[in-house]
């Protein structure tokens, strides 16, 4: 058994929250100069859990058998409480992308993360 698999989607979310922040980071910063007031409101932007949450059901015509198993363990992971202005389902489907990216981060799949935060940028986009 994989044992990045075997963890819990709430630690692998746990994870991914950070990782997907500093992609999102990256992946702004390398688009070109802008001030650091733009950088922080765009990044904020795309790390709110709507955001996420928004994302996440067009992500998922892309991903592999595995990576949708990933974020539907995640998407149904219960954790003890929810921050108070967070929307229940919002918050499932954000945790859900933040497992799938910890998950990926941990295997070491560092060009499947690439890939996807540019399909992110792109379905933003539209």
């Amino acid at each position: 058994m994989d044992p990045v698999a075997g963890l819990s989607p709430l630690v692998l979310a746990y994870v991914g929250d950070a990782v997907y922040e500093l992609l999102v980071r990256t992946h702004l910063v390398r688009r070109g100069p802008a001030r650091l007031e733009q950088l922080h409101r765009e990044a904020v932007r795309f790390v709110r859990a709507a955001s996420q949450a928004r994302l996440v059901p067009a992500l998922e015509a892309h991903l592999t058998a595995v990576e949708k198993d990933i974020l539907r363990r995640g998407r149904n992971a219960r954790p003890g409480h929810l921050p108070r202005s967070a929307v229940p389902e919002e918050y499932h489907f954000s945790t859900a992308l933040e497992s799938l990216f910890g998950y990926l981060y941990l295997k070491g799949e560092w060009q499947r993360l690439d890939e996807l935060t540019r399909l992110i940028f792109e379905l933003a986009e539209v």
